[in-house]
Order: C-alpha cells, then structure tokens, then sequence
C-alpha cells in the first residue's frame, strides 16, 4: 500500500465524482487531493489536503504543475443531451481525460483510475460504447504501471436533477442481468478508490458484476 499519496480527481461534481471525493479524503494514506472540475463544487469539507482549481479544460497544458501527483481518478464524463454533439461528448468523455492522463504520466504519476461504462468497446457500432472504449484502449498506450478501469452499467443516486431513466432503473433495474443492472455511484467510487489503495501493477478491470458486489 503507499504511504503519503497525492491523487488527483478530474470531476467531483458528478454522482462518482463526489462520492470518490468523499472515500479518498476518508482516506489517511492521502497526504494531498487535488480535484480539477469544469465547474465549482458546492458543500466541500474543511480539510487542509484539498485543494480546488476550477478550469474550463480546455487549457489543460497551461496547468502542467497541477498534474504532479501519484494518482489519478477520472470521473469525468457528460451525456450526448448534455453535450448537444457528438463532436461535444468526445471532447468531454475522450480528449479531455486523455489529456489528463498524458500531463499526469508525464509528471510521474503511476497509477489511473477511470469510470468508464458497462459495454464499452473501440469497435462499438453504438457511438456512445465506441468512445468509452477508444478512451480504455488510447489510455493503455500512454504505458500506466497501473490502470484501474471500472465499467459500470446505469448509475443510480441523489441527483440535483432528476433523471425519469434513472428513477425507472432504481425501481425496476433489479429484474436486470447483473451485468447490465444499475449500481449505485457510491459503489463505484469505493472501487476505484479501494484499487488506488492497494496499487496492484497491471490493467485492472472491474466490471459491473463486481462492482455491484461494493459493501
């Protein structure tokens, strides 16, 4: 396990987001959480490890010392209502967290940890699965001592907007295969939070069934 880690967090206004937030500063072997986010973060704890920059992201380079850090846990990512474009969500869900991974690999960072989702695949006909899977297969390339992936299905939690999918899923998504059942953000922040703790080497996916499994 290492001792006295800087994480870096990309995104801590989304369900993983904040919730991972919340575990890694649960977390004593972190000596230092830096969170990077396109907008400010609302209710932040008073602990003198945090620290927060606000940026567009669209200037990451311009930013390099912020990326020198051990870890990395990337919750960023949108949706195609959200984005507007195709054009638009491969800037949130690819560009920029690949951006993220190359400033941080750069500066030493050894260890990243992404959310990704639950079919993603570089050959996917469905755009959505295609992008999640480019995003895996380009951060691979970027030669991570560690790579931490989880792909979970539908997230479920407390939203300040509600989502009717969501509230459908949280009801009914039990009758769902566990490969494709909604799982509580919470759980998938633990995971991913849990896999930068215990720094195996290596890729490491964990996928929807596993995650499903999160105390």
């Amino acid at each position: 396990m290492s001792v006295g880690r800087r994480v870096l967090l990309a995104c801590a206004t989304g369900l993983v987001g904040r919730a991972a937030l919340d575990a890694l500063l649960r977390d004593p072997a972190v000596d230092e959480l830096r969170v990077i986010a396109r907008r400010s973060v609302a209710d932040l704890p008073a602990d003198s490890r945090l620290r927060v920059r606000v940026s567009e992201f669209t200037h990451l380079d311009a930013h390099q010392d912020w990326f020198d850090v051990d870890q990395v846990l990337c919750a960023l990512g949108t949706t195609m209502a959200q984005a507007g474009s195709q054009a638009a969500f491969r800037r949130v869900d690819f560009e920029y967290p690949l951006v993220i991974g190359r400033l941080s690999r750069e500066a030493g960072a050894s260890h990243y940890a992404l959310v990704s989702a639950a079919g993603s695949d570089p050959h996917s006909r469905v755009f959505y699965c295609l992008v999640k899977g480019e995003l895996e297969q380009a951060l691979s390339l970027q030669d991570w001592p560690s790579l931490s992936i989880a792909r979970p299905s539908l997230l479920i939690g407390q939203r300040a907007d509600m989502r009717i999918g969501e509230a459908v899923a949280s009801h009914f998504g039990w009758l769902a295969p566990p490969a494709w059942r909604p799982v509580e953000a919470g759980k998938v922040a633990r995971a991913l939070v849990r896999a930068l703790r215990e720094n195996a080497p290596g890729t490491r996916i964990i996928d929807n069934r596993e995650l499903l499994g999160e105390a």
